[in-house]
């Protein structure tokens, strides 16, 4: 009994040692990771502004921030797949997607981001939801001058989404995502339908009154 109680007492001394360094590399990191969600919001937020030099260089910092954060938990491969860490990916993808479309430049891949495919996925489909909303600030000054195209590029986000049907457990709870993706796209192709048969109908009272003098 005595050997088994000092064999146990071996690995609980060794588990302990290994959580102690797992802790405080988590410890490390997630600081690292809220400010890359800080930093990254505020770029979101700038894109709206349309102060896009600010944008890129909070995304250049956010991405500097998740590569230490990479390091620490470079180890640990727990730490990968935990909530705090994906978030911070995803959020850096929905930035760096949302900076990309409004500049009428191609979406960047996941490689090109160097981030984890569920969590791009996810940033992706949120980005989905940044671009209704810089669309609808566009179509409240009256200007529908991109809306079509920002209307494509939701469709296709959502018509590449709608293919990954794999486990939540893989993809990261990307169903919800798609869903959410579907809403946005159908209630703003109501919204940008209804406004530019608006503008139609106010330009066709403009010319008959023209006619008309």
């Amino acid at each position: 009994m005595s050997g088994l109680s000092d064999s146990l007492e071996k690995i609980a001394e060794q588990v302990r040692r290994d959580f102690t360094e797992l802790d405080a590399a988590r410890e490390k990191a997630l600081p690292c990771c809220r400010e890359v969600i800080r930093n990254c919001s505020q770029a979101i937020r700038a894109v709206h502004r349309q102060e896009f030099e600010q944008a890129v260089g909070l995304l250049k910092t956010a991405r500097s921030l998740l590569n230490e954060a990479e390091q620490t938990v470079a180890d640990y491969d727990e730490l990968n797949y935990t909530g705090f860490f994906r978030d911070a990916q995803k959020e850096y993808a929905e930035g760096s997607v949302l900076l990309s479309v409004v500049n009428g430049k191609p979406v960047p891949s996941p490689e090109e981001l160097g981030i984890n495919d569920a969590a791009y996925l996810n940033g992706l489909g949120e980005a989905v939801g940044e671009l209704r909303r810089y669309l609808l600030d566009s179509m409240r000054q009256g200007d529908v001058s991109r809306g079509e195209e920002l209307l494509r590029v939701m469709d296709d986000v959502y018509s590449v989404l709608v293919t990954i049907d794999f486990p939540d457990a893989i993809t990261g709870g990307l169903r919800r995502t798609t869903d959410m993706v579907r809403g946005v796209l159908e209630r703003t192709r109501s919204d940008l339908t209804i406004l530019v048969r608006q503008k139609d109908l106010e330009n066709r009272l403009e010319q008959i009154r023209g006619d008309n003098k």
